[in-house]
């Protein structure tokens, strides 16, 4: 019983008081000081509420193999959601846990969902068939970043905005794209900016950071970016990293100028004090095999003087891009596309660009090496550059012609080295992207491949680091707040997946089948693969960078 005294109460034991002994006065205020220490320590011992009532669990997902993101060893622990978010992780039982749903997970992996930092799913998500991006869910990727290659939109916002409203499948992010703005501000030409023309690229840098892009993406090696000097760049970088934004880049070159692009891109982060992320990191071409050790050094040289230094990095030995971007040099390309059509056509011009070609068509392993991934013209897709040329009777580099006439055909090189890819993906800095485009199988199988493939069948790289690279540490780069781990008060971006099945299926011949092996893909809290299929929902959020202040 609590000790309660009214003031009348009070009146009358203070006159009692008065006319009793002082010893007993004394000996009445002891009992009462200790009455009141005891009930107060009692009622301190009294059990608090749970901090996660059972009832209010949502998810729960027991008995699995708990791989958190942080590079800590596997470990049995349950995961219990409420809402959008993680509210406990560890022995459901002992807390007499209990939710709406329960997920067994006996003899499966529990992670974070994937976030790729670098995909081509822009147009999807915007469009009304595409938008559940589904061939990533299926990899487990519960978060996309997009606009890189500095290809992106003018307006973030109102994209940002668009998503929300029709919903997407999984959670995305954009980045300001380079080459949108430029465009935008000089047209498709290889003009250098005035000063007023680049104050202007920085205000659309300004506008896309405040509506909500996450950083700067760059295709220095694409036009008309590939004509833009490196302190012109430097510029606009400096206006993300004002705000808190990252600087990501297709470098100019992978080829014969790897290293001076590292470089270049190591300048950068240096002068705007920005971090900087290399896009799918590689040794381009055979001239360049073999020379991933000297990369990794001047990556590793820059992180030790305090540059924020990474790169991501897509688990096969081809790479693709356009046909036109693999072949033509870059000041064909000045004006656009028209003005490409009558170089190619032009009898002064024609013989400097052909010779051109062939050294670049040497660089990319010969025409045997490029298959086209898609076309206009689909009786070609399919097939290597040399039969086509066959087929038409023509020399390589006069087929590429004819078919970058007939519009934009993707390409697939085969041109890089095993051991280079090997060597990339071992180093802590390098996270996993996929850089997904139409015709290549890493668009569908990139995240399930690396499990597959380097982390159960050659053991190159263990599945907590796999884990944490493909999750984790790609939220620290892109600087994404409370995604990436398995931990409470996170966002549910939780996947589950069967360690004995998890594999890419998606091949070069047949470049879009889904993954297999993930059982349940949870995304904000909400399934969006049950039991190894889609559910139809559209949990997905569109994330914006939080301001500055």
């Amino acid at each position: 019983m609590i000790f309660r005294v009214g003031v009348r109460s009070a009146l009358d034991l203070a006159k009692s008081f008065m006319r009793a002994p002082l010893r007993l006065v004394i000996a009445v205020l002891i009992a009462i000081t200790i009455s009141t220490i005891v009930q107060t320590a009692s009622l301190r011992l009294l059990p608090y509420p749970k901090a996660v009532p059972a009832e209010q669990l949502d998810i729960l997902v027991i008995h699995g193999k708990l791989v958190d993101g942080s590079g800590k060893k596997p470990r049995t622990a349950d995961v219990g959601i409420r809402g959008d978010r993680i509210v406990f992780v560890g022995d459901a039982r002992k807390q007499n846990l209990t939710a709406a749903r329960v997920i067994d997970a006996t003899g499966l992996i529990v992670a974070p969902g994937f976030i790729d930092p670098h995909t081509h799913t822009l147009s999807d998500l915007s469009d009304a068939k595409r938008k559940s991006n589904e061939a990533y869910l299926m990899q487990g990727v519960t978060t996309v970043v997009t606009g890189n290659d500095g290809g992106s939109v003018i307006n973030i916002g109102e994209t940002l905005q668009k998503w929300d409203q029709q919903g997407i499948g999984t959670n995305a992010i954009l980045l300001a794209g380079f080459g949108t703005i430029r465009t935008r501000v000089l047209g498709p030409t290889d003009a250098q900016p005035t000063g007023p023309q680049l104050e202007e690229m920085k205000a659309l840098v300004t506008r896309a950071m405040d509506e909500g892009a996450f950083g700067l993406s760059t295709g220095l090696y694409y036009a008309p970016q590939s004509y833009s000097k490196t302190d012109e760049v430097i510029e606009l970088a400096k206006v993300a990293a004002l705000r808190g934004g990252i600087y990501d880049t297709h470098m100019r070159s992978e080829s014969a100028g790897l290293l001076e692009a590292i470089a270049e891109t190591i300048r950068i982060g240096r002068e705007a004090k920005i971090p900087v992320h290399i896009s799918h990191i590689k040794a381009l071409g055979p001239e360049v095999w073999n020379r991933s050790d000297q990369a990794i050094k001047l990556i590793k040289q820059a992180r030790a003087e305090g540059i924020e230094a990474s790169a991501c990095q897509y688990p096969y030995t081809a790479s693709g891009t356009s046909l036109q971007a693999s072949l033509v040099p870059r000041w064909a390309e000045v004006g656009g596309r028209r003005e490409l059509l009558k170089r190619i056509d032009d009898p002064e011009i024609r013989p400097r660009l052909i010779k051109e070609m062939e050294e670049n068509l040497k660089g990319r392993g010969g025409a045997e090496s490029l298959l086209i991934a898609d076309s206009p013209n689909r009786e070609f897709v399919g097939k290597r550059l040399n039969l086509i040329a066959q087929q038409m009777n023509k020399t390589p580099v006069e087929a590429a012609l004819e078919l970058i006439k007939v519009g934009t055909s993707g390409a697939i090189s085969f041109n890089m080295n095993e051991k280079d890819v090997r060597r990339f993906m071992k180093e802590k800095f390098v996270t996993t992207c996929s850089d997904g485009s139409t015709g290549h199988p890493r668009k569908y199988g990139t995240f399930t491949r690396k499990l597959r493939e380097y982390v159960y069948t050659q053991k190159l790289v263990s599945l907590p680091f796999a884990v944490r690279n493909s999750s984790a540490l790609t939220a620290e780069i892109f600087r994404i707040p409370e995604r990436g781990l398995i931990r409470e008060g996170y966002f549910a971006d939780v996947i589950v997946f069967d360690p004995q099945t998890v594999s890419d299926r998606a091949t070069y011949e047949q470049p879009e089948l889904l993954a297999k092996g993930m059982r349940y893909v949870i995304v904000n809290g909400r399934v969006a693969v049950e039991n190894g299929t889609y559910t139809g929902v559209f949990a997905g959020r569109a994330l914006r960078k939080k301001k500055s202040s």
